[in-house]
């Protein structure tokens, strides 16, 4: 998928300035990486409509800023949190040579499949939807499948139950064993 977004340099900084620029339907955003932070806008409608996609969250893409291409992954986005705005957003300039952390989402493959649910009655749970991975930017992948097609009631899959793409490591596998986290379960059914 590719996404690009476009942004203008902001001069005009601060608490009330941000204020300012969101009544006009602009988001206050800073660049970070490579060099001093770089302070920009963007219209909501454009990132709003890039935040709906899941790739977003995961994936390096073009932010132009002032007309120079850049690539950059998004660091923090803030939203407000009763209505449908978007408050700021930080993003991470992507060196090809440098290796990026990023939370990427797991998508769960064929829990229906399992002898777990369709025989022993058992309920497929999701315990965490995301994982903290290191790779070059190049190398990072839009999302992790874990299948749990082979599941039996009981049994629950972690971190390392995935496969991984050639060069995307899990982080917090590269801590040790005891943060291989539990991702999914199917939980035996009552009976």
């Amino acid at each position: 998928m590719s996404i690009e977004l476009k942004a203008q340099t902001r001069e005009d900084l601060g608490k009330g300035a941000s204020r300012r620029l969101r009544r006009q339907a602009m988001v206050p955003a800073v660049v970070y990486g490579a060099g001093d932070p770089q302070s920009v806008t963007l219209e909501h409608k454009h990132l709003w409509k890039a935040q709906e996609a899941e790739a977003f969250f995961s994936t390096t893409f073009s932010l132009e800023i002032d007309g120079k291409a850049t690539e950059v992954f998004l660091k923090d986005l803030q939203r407000h949190p009763a209505k449908d705005i978007i408050l700021h957003a930080d993003f991470q300039r992507a060196d090809a040579n440098i290796a990026i952390i990023v939370n990427v989402p797991v998508h769960f493959l064929n829990p229906e499949l399992s002898d777990g649910v369709k025989f022993q009655g058992g309920i497929p749970q999701y315990l965490n939807n995301l994982v903290e991975v290191k790779c070059l930017p190049g190398k990072l992948p839009e999302f992790l499948e874990l299948d749990m097609s082979q599941c039996n009631a009981g049994d629950i899959l972690h971190i390392s139950d995935i496969t991984f793409p050639e060069g995307v490591a899990s982080v917090a596998l590269s801590r040790g064993k005891a943060y291989d986290l539990a991702l999914a379960q199917v939980k035996a059914g009552k009976g």
